[in-house]
């Protein structure tokens, strides 16, 4: 199932998409009452999709983002992969949804794309283990965990240069349905392939992030996990439009704006 956030002609609400096959211009888009957590309660309200707007799938109440997860990204940055999950966190003001502009700031002249897997927690959980994480997940997304490369080097830490609002966009929707072992990640600028490389590259992976996650805070229905993100980071500039495709879920596709 595909569970989305859209804007229509009366507000907000969380919706299911459905279609027939992979033809997004057949999908009809159906309201889903309160929350998207468990089994979807619907209105009875549908709309087709191109009469829309995506938004942001989810807020969730805390975004954590994994570092150097994937070995050719850490040995293009310098590091070694760490033995422990390194994990860092991302304000809920960065989350931005698909079509929409990550904003560069003006104290940085250096801002990455980096295409990531993203897993959407759909239920309360702390201390779980591994092999019993996946009860734990809603589903995945996809996201670009925007970097101010320049900050992120001269200030030590990761707070300010992953911080900005909208360095977090996600979408265009989450997938409830596909295995997260084994997918194809790629990232364009302005059509040019950038990054190319699969989730099974993962040093540590989905069910032993949650876990070790949740080992250290408790994860709430909503809250996303990072991945990671492999190989071919590099700048965007004004004017650029970044797409992020993650097979089995779709791409996110956003617009570069300086303010």
């Amino acid at each position: 199932m595909r569970l989305a956030r859209i804007a229509h002609p009366d507000g907000v609400a969380f919706a299911s998409i459905e279609a027939e096959g992979d033809a997004d211009e057949a999908a009809q888009v159906l309201e889903i009452a309160e929350h998207p957590f468990g089994k979807p309660n619907y209105t009875g309200r549908r709309w087709p999709l191109a009469d829309v707007r995506l938004i942001a799938p989810i807020l969730p109440t805390k975004v954590i983002a994994v570092g150097r997860n994937y070995p050719k990204h850490a040995a293009e940055s310098g590091n070694e992969v760490p033995a422990e999950p390194m994990i860092f966190m991302k304000p809920s003001t960065t989350v931005t949804g698909p079509n929409t502009a990550i904003k560069l700031p003006r104290a940085s002249s250096r801002v990455d794309f980096e295409g990531e897997l993203a897993v959407v927690i759909g239920q309360p959980v702390k201390n779980v283990p591994a092999e019993k994480a996946s009860a734990a997940v809603l589903g995945y997304t996809v996201a670009n965990d925007v970097s101010a490369r320049d900050l992120q080097a001269s200030d030590g830490q990761w707070g300010r240069a992953k911080g900005f609002d909208t360095f977090c966009p996600v979408g265009p929707w989450i997938e409830t349905a596909v295995d997260p072992a084994d997918l194809r990640l790629t990232s364009e600028v302005d059509g040019v392939l950038k990054q190319d490389a699969r989730t099974s590259a993962m040093v540590h992976k989905v069910g032993d992030l949650v876990a070790f996650v949740s080992s250290v805070m408790t994860l709430l229905p909503g809250d996303m996990i990072l991945t990671g993100t492999p190989e071919g980071v590099g700048p965007i500039e004004e004017g650029q439009q970044v797409s992020i495709t993650i097979e089995g879920i779709g791409t996110l596709t956003n617009s570069v704006q300086a303010t």
